[in-house]
């Protein structure tokens, strides 16, 4: 069998609440060289707010759920293509239900039977880190909230049977130092 027949790159997610550096470590990483998946949660938000809803997973929680556990399932499909070793995703599949957890809201059992569908390599969780928490028009979640939310990833995490590996804070630099060493590069 060739080495190029088959190939599998490595699915190195990023989680974390709002504004703990996720995106920032992802483009670093991009920056030197490395394949990343962006984050999509914006883009479903920002394209309900062209069509006149405010906040759509505030207002219709489920329906957003939706879209973006399909977007992240096309997202982690894609992968499957790409000719790396690894690829850092910024967000998972599980994150879905933590964040409907966290708002105390239903989702169907076919959630939890997706996810277990679509495994990642290793998960790296990034620590609620007030200096840096901000609010936006897509991100509005107080420091607070970041945290119940940060509980309620790791919590959805370790029920589907990962060790999420913390992150310190610091300079991004020394962020991305430690994934890499983390990772074995």
């Amino acid at each position: 069998m060739c080495k190029d027949c088959f190939y599998m790159p490595k699915r190195i997610l990023l989680i974390g609440g709002p504004s703990t550096g996720k995106t920032t470590l992802i483009n670093h990483l991009r920056d030197l060289g490395y394949r990343c998946m962006d984050e999509i949660s914006r883009e479903v938000t920002a394209k309900a707010q062209a069509e006149g809803i405010d906040q759509l997973f505030l207002e219709q929680p489920l329906l957003f759920s939706e879209l973006l556990r399909d977007a992240r399932i096309a997202q982690y499909n894609a992968v499957t293509a790409m000719r790396e070793d690894f690829v850092f995703l910024d967000r998972g599949i599980p994150d879905t239900t933590a964040y409907m957890d966290f708002i105390e809201q239903d989702y169907p059992a076919t959630f939890d039977e997706d996810f277990r569908k679509y495994p990642y390599d290793t998960v790296f969780v990034l620590p609620p880190w007030e200096e840096i928490h901000v609010t936006d028009a897509e991100r509005y979640e107080n420091f607070e909230q970041a945290q119940a939310i940060h509980k309620a990833l790791l919590k959805t995490y370790t029920s589907y049977g990962y060790s999420p590996v913390e992150v310190p804070t610091g300079p991004v630099k020394e962020r991305a130092q430690f994934v890499l060493k983390t990772i074995g590069v």
